[in-house]
């Protein structure tokens, strides 16, 4: 029965639950990395390419540094979960919301709430993280949390999904005005 199966608190991670949990997040990054390369290409040509290049970069970095703390943790990601997330991902690459890469139509709106939601999905996992108690370890071996690196993931999740917001606000009346 784990600590919070039994109401108690602990300080021992259970990996029954946190590394599975922790795979899921990976694989939706992998599928992320390519989503937002998606929009880059998107929003090519415009004022907001540079955005997504670098929104893309972030995202990328943010999903090497989750699989060196899975890692970390003593664990190695599921080859099933990664290999159907990069199954996902080169589905993600031809932009199914989006196809012809048009700004101004609903495809486009879909592309912008469906990054919102992979960065607001984000979001929570470093919430999560944090929530744990500082010395949760996974056993005398294995790393615990850097929580200063995870306090400034969590702060650039915010300004990640703020950016995609103002993105998805200022483009809105060129997809649902008539011209």
């Amino acid at each position: 029965m784990t600590s919070a199966t039994n109401g108690t608190p602990g300080s021992r991670l259970d990996p029954e639950t946190l590394l599975p949990y922790l795979d899921l997040h990976l694989a939706g990054a992998t599928n992320g990395v390519r989503l937002f390369n998606a929009a880059r290409i998107s929003w090519a040509n415009t004022p907001h390419e540079a955005e997504f290049t670098r929104l893309r970069k972030e995202i990328s970095e943010e999903r090497t540094y989750l699989k060196k703390l899975i890692k970390g943790l003593g664990h190695r990601p599921s080859r099933l979960k990664m290999g159907l997330a990069h199954v996902a991902s080169v589905v993600a690459e031809f932009d199914p919301l989006n196809p012809l890469r048009r700004k101004a139509t609903a495809g486009a709106q879909l592309e912008l709430e469906a990054l919102q939601s992979l960065l607001r999905g984000k979001e929570a996992l470093w919430s999560t993280l944090l929530a744990l108690p500082p010395d949760a370890t996974a056993g005398p071996r294995h790393q615990g949390f850097d929580r200063t690196e995870l306090e400034r993931l969590l702060v650039a999740s915010k300004q990640q999904q703020d950016t995609v917001g103002r993105v998805m606000t200022e483009t809105a009346p060129a997809r649902f005005l008539l011209q």
